[in-house]
């Protein structure tokens, strides 16, 4: 399929190296409200996921150049995590730990939204030495995204600090996802936003971003997290998404409307789509409608993977793209 009128070349794009967790993902799509204390109807299946890994399958679905840096364990599903993940197109620097599990979530989805059960295994293991080793081999990298993850664990964290350190030192651009509201109270608010101040891009969703600053209105929490970062995106799920400068300009987009299946995994296939076209130089507004894209296709199947989709070279070949209903408007 052609690339989007207005989506670079991927060729000649700069490597992107995603830092975060690998898992496997039980997601269980809920076909009635979750009954406590006795059964609801619904359908189960394995999938593999991470908020990292997704990202990187996405971004690789999108003829990107991108190595992923993590962590499994030394059992038959970390073995099945890399080889999926290699099949993707994806550079695995992702160490296998002896003695551990790969990481799992269990994921209740009821279509618009999810709730996860999260036992992080391996990925407690990631080190900063896993980090500095990946990116001096990656010597035609340009981009850091990190997920906020590895930030919000005791065990994980010197991995996480020292990513966005390590791309400061070798002058890449970087972005960070905030990951989940409630580990992020559990960090502390005023201690994640100095770990990710200065960082280009922060991306959270509503809740997260709520919890960031205290502000209940998306715009009012962009604004204020564009104090830390030198530019924060707020995810709205169907509703979009904004992206405030660090010179309080807001600009925003609407998302294509499709039929959800499972949103599982949306915020990680939108991040691959805005970090995509912003390592490439598009404006605010096509980097946002670039991520409402991906975000919109990746809800239409189920777990946070393209799976057997065919790749489209561009977020605006996949059929939601430019003059649908995903077409943003600057503030």
């Amino acid at each position: 399929m052609a690339l989007a009128p207005d989506a670079p070349d991927p060729r000649v794009s700069p490597r992107v190296v995603v830092v975060g967790d690998v898992t496997t993902d039980i997601v269980a799509v809920l076909e009635a409200p979750l009954a406590f204390g006795s059964d609801t109807p619904g359908s189960v299946r394995t999938r593999p996921g991470g908020q990292g890994a997704n990202s990187a399958a996405w971004l690789a679905w999108l003829g990107r150049r991108v190595t992923l840096v993590g962590a499994v364990g030394d059992d038959d599903a970390g073995q099945a995590r890399l080889r999926e993940l290699t099949s993707a197109g994806v550079v695995c620097a992702v160490r296998r730990c002896p003695g551990v599990t790969t990481g799992t979530v269990l994921v209740l989805s009821q279509r618009e939204d999810r709730t996860m059960v999260s036992q992080r295994g391996a990925n407690l293991h990631l080190s900063g030495q896993d980090v500095t080793d990946a990116l001096a081999a990656s010597t035609d990298a340009g981009h850091l995204h990190l997920s906020g993850y590895p930030l919000l664990d005791d065990l994980s964290r010197a991995g996480g600090l020292s990513a966005l350190a390590e791309a400061r030192r070798r002058g890449l651009t970087s972005s960070v996802d905030a990951a989940s509201a409630e580990p992020l109270r559990r960090a502390g608010v005023e201690r994640f936003l100095a770990w990710v101040a200065g960082v280009d891009i922060l991306l959270a969703n509503a809740d997260e971003a709520t919890v960031l600053t205290g502000a209940a209105d998306p715009a009012e929490a962009a604004r204020r997290l564009a104090r830390f970062a030198r530019n924060a995106v707020v995810k709205l799920g169907g509703d979009g998404a904004l992206w405030c400068d660090g010179n309080g300009h807001l600009y925003r987009a609407a998302a294509p409307a499709v039929p959800v299946v499972d949103s599982t995994g949306a915020g990680d296939a939108f991040a691959a789509g805005l970090v995509a076209a912003w390592v490439d130089g598009s404006s605010p507004v096509a980097a946002l409608r670039h991520g409402c894209e991906l975000g919109a296709l990746s809800v239409t199947v189920l777990g946070g993977r393209p799976g057997s989709m065919s790749p489209g070279g561009g977020p605006g070949a996949t059929g939601v793209g430019p003059g649908r209903r995903g077409n943003p408007v600057a503030h």
